[in-house]
């Protein structure tokens, strides 16, 4: 079961959100988002048109992946406290024994990471 983490900016599009994980080129049972981002129109549209849950990342949760993740963005730490959201919330989404498919990838304002849940 591969989970979408997603990251974007405030009013972010859902045609951004959905090119994005076009381009992450696998299907998703779910798109993972920080609690802070899971409400975001774009975020929610996006889901909607693909069928699949938001999962809210809760801010605890998403603590707690950091340190599985590869990628890290000074501007995302200062913005959101986190320094990898997209990563974060697929790792979170997964459990603890979840793994990266994908390091996060960005197209236009939404960034995407895909993680993979143990059978």
């Amino acid at each position: 079961r591969v989970i979408a983490g997603m990251g974007c900016r405030r009013g972010c599009a859902a045609e951004d959100i959905l090119r994005v994980l076009e381009r992450a080129g696998m299907d998703v049972a779910a798109i993972a988002a920080p609690a802070f981002k899971a409400d975001e129109p774009g975020v929610r549209e996006a889901a909607r048109l693909l069928g699949v849950p938001v999962i809210r990342v809760d801010n605890t949760a998403l603590a707690a992946a950091q340190a599985r993740c590869v990628t890290r963005s000074l501007a995302a730490a200062r913005a959101t406290g986190f320094a990898s959201v997209a990563e974060g919330s697929a790792l979170a989404a997964c459990g603890p024994r979840g793994r990266l498919v994908l390091a996060r990838i960005a197209v236009g304002g939404a960034t995407c990471a895909l993680a993979e849940a143990p059978p």
